[in-house]
């Protein structure tokens, strides 16, 4: 290969970088982290533009596509985008409308039962420590129920004031996480406005320094992962709609309280895949205990008869039929995806799943077709 200037940039250059990473890997990794914080809101109003743009999508098909008017043409993006907004935050509203006022109270009466609690326990366990019955080398043993009920309650306390105590930081934390959301949304609607022209600069930009072999072969890729991801959000949601009803039926079927407050807060949570439904279990268990212990254990055997329901039915057919993709490889690629990631793994497994399976799938194909019949 003969060693030209341009070779030997390029070259040197991936040297220089590998060696920089052997030696300082961790002030590398710390300058990536603050790069990625920096652009952190723009990651998500990217995210948040993409996920909008779906719904924008379908309401630009009924708002008037054919119209000749001049006005109407040059404010359609804008009224659908709005519109889209007014969905998104009227559908939210209606939820947590339903679940907050609801949870805080039940939080608040949960809070306040803890001492009386504490307080049984500890009457119960001095009755049962002096009842004639107990064997005499269980009596032998002495136990300040009431030092136990006082250490008890000081580490609920110190607990809260820990979790609680740092009111700056929560009110910094708080101020930079509302800075940063007005910036992605600002940024999202930017982009959903003038997606059209960012689309035209980025295949100019693609023309000009990329190959075209290579670039059909980004753009084949990037179609195929555009396609599997929006069929996965569309999926996602109408099973979250599916599970969010059958929960509140359910409820109601069985005569458990708070039925349309859990039922809408567990199709929220199920939005994130398989066990998202185990934290809107995990609320409507605390809502139903103020209430009644007896039905909160009930409760919960619902919803883990109504979870498996989801993830060995629903959830396979819904969303992997939406996006192609197998049954066993959705609930392969949530595994693995939290495993690695969490939560955001868990939300990415699977459509990230179905786009290695699309494009190996289409590879197979296209290898068998050129191979000669036997």
């Amino acid at each position: 290969m003969e060693l030209t200037r341009k070779n030997i940039f390029k070259y040197g250059s991936i040297t220089v970088l590998i060696i920089a990473l052997l030696i300082y890997p961790a002030q590398i990794y710390s300058i990536f982290l603050n790069l990625f914080s920096i652009v952190m809101p723009l990651i998500l109003g990217g995210v948040l533009a993409y996920a909008l743009n779906i719904l924008v999508i379908r309401l630009e098909k009924h708002f008037f596509p054919n119209t000749k008017k001049k006005w109407l043409q040059n404010s359609r993006r804008g009224i659908v985008i709005l519109i889209t907004l007014v969905l998104v935050i009227l559908a939210m509203t209606g939820v947590f409308r339903l679940v907050l006022p609801q949870f805080i109270s039940a939080l608040t009466d949960f809070f306040k039962s803890i001492p009386a609690f504490v307080t049984d326990i500890s009457n119960f366990a001095e009755k049962v420590n002096s009842h004639s019955a107990v064997p005499d080398q269980l009596k032998a043993i002495d136990i300040n129920w009431t030092s136990v009920q006082a250490k008890v309650m000081k580490f609920l306390t110190s607990g809260v004031s820990g979790l609680f105590g740092s009111t700056f930081k929560i009110v910094t934390g708080v101020a930079k996480g509302l800075f940063n959301l007005i910036l992605a949304f600002t940024f999202a609607i930017y982009i959903l406005a003038t997606k059209e022209k960012l689309t035209a600069q980025v295949k100019k930009a693609g023309r000009a320094f990329i190959k075209e072999n290579h670039r059909k072969k980004i753009q084949y890729v990037f179609d195929i992962t555009n396609k599997m991801f929006s069929s996965f959000i569309v999926g996602q949601v109408t099973e979250a709609i599916i599970l969010g009803t059958l929960c509140a039926l359910g409820m109601l079927l069985f005569r458990f309280p708070y039925a349309l407050p859990v039922g809408a807060f567990v199709g929220i949570t199920s939005l994130v895949p398989i066990f998202g439904a185990w934290a809107g279990g995990a609320v409507g268990f605390l809502l139903i205990a103020v209430d009644s212990p007896l039905q909160a254990v009930l409760f919960v055997i619902f919803i883990i008869v109504l979870q498996q329901l989801e993830s060995n039915l629903i959830y396979p057919r819904v969303v992997g039929t939406s996006i192609g993709l197998p049954g066993i490889w959705v609930l392969a690629a949530i595994t693995v995806g939290g495993g690695l990631g969490g939560i955001v793994g868990m939300l990415l497994g699977v459509p990230v799943a179905a786009t290695i399976y699309q494009l190996f799938k289409n590879e197979a194909n296209r290898r068998l077709e050129n191979q000669p019949t036997v």
